[in-house]
């Protein structure tokens, strides 16, 4: 993340921006339907994230809890992660047979 001040600029690091994530997902967001959070608390470069999302209501996903798994490279933010659904899900934009979300 880059914060501009008249002619200049900061880059805000990557562990910082990821540690005001991390601190979002533990506090919770919007309804609570989506939840996420560290996989590995001894990860230092905080690389790899755990996800649960609970299907809206009134869609074909009601009801249903998905797991998914998040990685963060290096490259993060600039690039995002890579996310990968562990529980089965129909949608155009996920690989039926890996779970993976395309970009």
């Amino acid at each position: 993340m880059t914060l501009s001040s008249g002619g200049s600029s900061v880059v805000v690091p990557r562990n910082f921006r990821l540690l005001e994530e991390l601190e979002r997902g533990e506090k919770g967001i919007g309804d609570g339907t989506v939840s996420y959070g560290m996989d590995d608390g001894d990860d230092i470069y905080m690389r790899s994230w755990t996800g649960t999302i609970i299907g809206p209501l009134n869609t074909v996903h009601e009801g249903r809890i998905y797991q998914l798994k998040l990685f963060c490279d290096k490259d993060y933010p600039e690039k995002p992660p890579s996310v990968r659904f562990h529980s089965r899900i129909n949608m155009t934009c996920v690989n039926h047979e890996t779970g993976l979300v395309y970009n």
